[in-house]
């Protein structure tokens, strides 16, 4: 192609602001010739130049990376490590128990991430498959991957917009982007306008963009961008630059394992070296360092974790929230800031007529679940419509000035046959709100049949009906004045209120009767239309006139004259019913909810005030205000903003990317295209399930099964449940983990055999904690649970008062285990030989030489005591908060399955002929049963005063 090409001299950087031009520049700026199109040889350069319409999308990770990455834990590989030492040593059975954790661990984790980064892959889906072009001067069918900039495409009514493009054409023309820009009713579109450079994307009424829908009309307009250049294509480039960040439990759970790893690693080397200085034999303390290591590591961690957060899943299902990645589950209890969409997150997503007005006589419209189920109320109290005849007069115009429809969607019921509306949803409150006052469109219409039509158009703003009226004589069923006698014709006019009653000389009262407009009324009727507008309705005006004889439409302005102007239907996409109850769970769980949304910040502070989003003294920002703020004055302005409106996907990805630089815990919730790169970005991304593009789902960690709000809210307590859950586990592992190593440290410190096996060590950790540790995960959570504030970000697992709890089992537990070995150290000796030797017990134990002595009876105390306190304290750790009693020893079924089970597997090992060798154990007598049980209880009743200190210790600070 010629450098001096325009095409080629703007390839680097084609004009980002084609709606500032005209279209003639636009035709010059891409050589294209408007009566001709492209021809072949011009469209191949182009490809080659452009590349294909279509969205580019980043190589997706192997199933070795997702394999690889599982093992990318300092825990694993410290477990790996242990595998490995085991085996080389001949323990056998330590490194397959060992390794069958790791590689229970890392399926899971790979079958979860084998569903995600499906984002570009549904974007793709949206490209419309052909498109209609004008090519050598004829018009055909190409598919969408195909065009290239400067093609000339056709559009019309159900089409998906196939490339963004510049209209030159456009009649009747609305288009649906409220997946691409949040507005919630389609955008009348004006080919002939030129925009301001700088106009927001949802403003740009001579453009349409990639993958939105053709709600009504036709139009032409000419390709100006294409792929990875359109507006989709930007929102894709973004989704690959967000980069997938850990959850604030996965940060906290892998700085624990390098912790514990670490302090591991010491206790063996210090132990080892101790053990070397007292010529106890190199192998003989290394496998004691590496007994220990195993103490010290909660093998079972990371399973338990994995397996909880699949448990909670599960659990969230059944609140309408399906989550997509594990890790996730926990994020959204510990949310500080829910940014939602309001296009059918906090709205219907419907439009609906609340509010009819008619010389005075305002009459509100209630709404329920059945679209054609409502009253109509005056000062609250409801009224027929058929009393208000003037009111009845403009549902019947909007009805019958109407292009949208109601279907049957459901079998007949207690409230009669269940409809969906059809078409635009403007035109559709209306036919609803007809619908509601008994005006159903199918007999409205075979009674005033549509004889002809003068469209929607955005200079007159107002779109005409012309009906034939036809009533026996006697019959008084027709609402159009001078027509109760004899046929005629209606003209039907709905439009801008303004406009509409610049064209009326008469108006109808409310006793039904015709009157001159008159100035005074025509200031009452704009009165009532700015009242309307205040409170964020959109308004239409309503008017008729009557002919003998059928009017001319070829003559707009004979038709429009001497009309007698009705009354005013104000329309909103109406607040879902639930919301304001679920934001006030929300605000007293101390969580803050953020509006973002494309349409006018009018609107959407009148949503946001009418369910109690807004806050005293807090504002609204634009998309241009926040384009104008740098990251830092963002930052600040956030934090007293409670609407965004009007905004991009850049801004939406620029609020929450703020929100998070100020350490909140975010997160997004939203529907469309334009939510997807937020809703990755945040640390929790929500999608609407019913509603939600395939982008937006495949974007988010959740997705809520029914598009309720209130479902976010009932997510947040599950997840408030779940991290208790974890915590719960966590505390219960590690303070029998640091029992463990203080048990076998104190013993080889002063000079007694190791009171446990590695053997023992991994029964403990796997089956004795591991069962119990399950069964936690299945509590239901304390009452309080949504009225606590959220956990602070930075706040680590393991708290102050969690380091109490661990700190006082450690010396119970060690205390006790401990006291158990020594008594069957001491009966293993026959303390009355010692003690008749004049030598004390103690001093006696502590100075015998047991190497290569057998110590089955005092290992076998040790190993069922610490087994028993484990899970009789797994009752009392259930709650960080209640006792046991008022939380009921019997209220989780599943520890009794899971306490259950493990003393039966206890029993097996202790009474099992060929089991006992390999764990080294006996079956205890009944003096050993006694001291075994009796020590076994003392752990958990010191963690029933833990708590009743800590509840004392809260009372006394919320009082001080």
């Amino acid at each position: 192609m010629n450098p001096s090409h325009p095409l080629v001299r703007h390839s680097k950087s084609l004009p980002k602001n084609w709606h500032a031009l005209d279209s003639e520049e636009v035709f010059n700026e891409l050589a294209t010739d408007r009566e001709r199109g492209l021809d072949a040889a011009e469209v191949v350069r182009r490809r080659q130049l452009h590349g294909s319409n279509q969205l580019s999308e980043a190589p997706r990770p192997t199933f070795l990376q997702l394999l690889i990455a599982q093992f990318n834990n300092f825990i694993i590989l410290l477990l790996i490590g242990a595998a490995v030492i085991s085996g080389f040593l001949g323990e056998w059975i330590d490194a397959a128990a060992i390794m069958a954790i790791v590689i229970l661990n890392a399926t899971l984790g790979v079958i979860q991430e084998q569903r995600a980064e499906e984002a570009l892959a549904a974007l793709k889906k949206l490209a419309a498959p052909e498109a209609q072009v004008l090519r050598d001067g004829s018009r055909r069918s190409v598919p969408g991957p195909e065009l290239v900039p400067g093609d000339i495409v056709f559009v019309e009514a159900g089409n998906f917009i196939p490339a963004d493009v510049r209209l030159f054409e456009a009649v009747n023309l609305r288009v649906e982007e409220a997946a691409l820009t949040g507005e919630s009713v389609p955008v009348a579109k004006d080919a002939s306008i030129r925009l301001e450079a700088d106009i927001p994307l949802g403003d740009r009424k001579n453009t349409a963009f990639m993958g939105t829908l053709v709600n009504t009309g036709r139009g032409q307009g000419i390709v100006v961008s294409t792929g990875m250049h359109t507006q989709i294509g930007l929102i894709a480039a973004m989704l690959q630059g967000v980069e997938e960040e850990t959850t604030p439990l996965q940060k906290r759970l892998d700085g624990l394992g390098k912790v514990l790893g670490i302090a591991a690693i010491a206790i063996c080397a210090m132990v080892f070296a101790i053990g070397m200085l007292r010529g106890h034999a190199p192998l003989e303390m290394f496998m004691l360092a590496v007994g220990l290591a195993i103490a010290a590591v909660p093998e079972g961690l990371p399973a338990v974790v994995t397996i909880s957060l699949a448990l909670g899943m599960r659990e969230m299902v059944k609140r309408h929230a399906l989550i997509r990645r594990l890790s996730s589950v926990e994020t959204l209890g510990s949310t500080t800031v829910i940014c939602s969409d309001k296009t059918g997150t906090l709205t219907q997503n419907k439009m609906t007529v609340t509010r009819v007005w008619a010389d005075d006589d305002l009459l509100a419209v209630s709404d329920s679940g059945n679209i054609l189920a409502g009253e109509f109320l005056a000062d609250g109290r409801p009224v027929p419509p058929a009393d208000h005849p003037a009111v009845l007069t403009a549902l019947w115009i909007g009805a019958l000035n109407n292009d949208a429809s109601l279907e049957i969607s459901g079998a007949s019921g207690a409230e009669g046959r269940t409809y969906r509306m059809v078409g635009d949803p403007t035109e559709g409150a209306l036919l609803v709100a007809a619908a509601k006052a008994d005006a159903l469109p199918r007999p409205l219409n075979q009674a005033y049949p549509r004889v002809a039509e003068i469209p929607f158009d955005a200079t007159r703003k107002n779109m005409i009906t012309v009906h034939h009226i036809y009533n026996p004589e006697g019959s008084d069923s027709s609402p159009f004045d001078e027509s109760h006698k004899e046929s005629g014709y209606a003209v039907a006019v709905k439009g801008a209120p303004d406009m509409v009653l610049n064209l009326c000389t008469r108006y109808q009262r409310r006793d039904d009767s015709i009157a001159p407009l008159d100035e005074a009324q025509r200031r009452r009727i704009l009165a009532a239309n700015e009242a309307m507008s205040r409170d964020a309705l959109r308004v239409l005006g309503l008017a008729y006139r009557v002919d003998r004889e059928l009017p001319d439409v070829s003559d707009i302005a004979a038709v429009e004259k001497d009309l007698i102007f009705v009354g005013l239907a104000g329309m909103i996409d109406p607040p879902r019913p639930e919301v304001a109850p679920a934001l006030a769970n929300a605000s007293r769980a101390g969580i803050r909810t953020i509006m973002i949304t494309g349409d006018y910040p009018d609107t959407a502070r009148a949503i946001a005030d009418s369910i109690g989003l807004m806050r005293p003294g807090h504002q609204v920002m634009t998309g241009k205000q926040v384009d104008a703020r740098s990251d830092e004055e963002l930052k600040r302005e956030v934090e007293r903003t409670d609407v965004f409106a009007r905004v991009s996907p850049e801004n939406k990805l620029r609020i929450v990317t703020a929100l998070r630089a100020d350490r909140e815990i975010v997160a997004m919730t939203g529907d469309g295209v334009n939510d997807a790169p937020s809703i990755k970005a945040a640390d929790i991304g929500v999608a609407m399930g019913i509603s939600g593009t395939d982008v937006a789902k495949e974007s988010a960690d959740m997705v809520l099964t029914d598009d309720n709000y209130a479902s976010i809210v009932s997510a947040v307590e599950q997840g408030r449940i779940i991290y208790d859950n974890i915590r719960k586990f966590v505390f219960f592992l590690l303070s029998s983990n640091v029992a463990e190593i203080m048990i076998i440290f104190l013993a080889m410190l002063a000079g007694l055999p190791s009171p446990l096996t590695v053997i023992q060590l991994l029964w403990l950790n796997l089956l004795t904690d591991g069962a119990p540790a399950l069964a936690l995960a299945m509590e239901k959570g304390d009452p309080d649970i949504m009225n606590r504030q959220p956990r602070p970000p930075h706040e680590p697992v393991i708290n102050r008062n969690m380091r109490l709890g661990i700190m006082i089992q450690t010396v119970t537990q060690t205390g006790v285990v401990l006291g158990a070995f020594i008594l069957g150290l001491l009966w293993h000796l026959h303390a009355d030989a010692a003690a008749s030797a004049g030598v004390n017990p103690l001093a006696f134990l502590l100075r015998y030489d047991w190497r290569g002595l057998d110590v089955q009876s005092a290992e076998t105390m040790a190993f069922m005591t610490l087994s028993l306190c484990e899970l009789f304290r797994a009752y009392t750790v259930r709650s960080e908060r209640l006792s046991l009693f008022k939380l009921g020893v019997f209220s989780n079924r599943y520890m009794q399955y899971a306490v259950g089970l493990s003393i039966a597997l206890l029993l097996l090992v202790v009474s099992v002929p060929f089991l006992q060798p390999v764990f080294n154990t006996h079956f205890p007598s009944a003096r050993e049963w006694a001291v075994v049980l009796g020590l076994a209880l003392v752990p958990a009743i010191a963690e029933e005063i833990t708590k009743m200190y800590l509840r004392r210790r809260d009372r006394k600070y919320r009082t001080t």
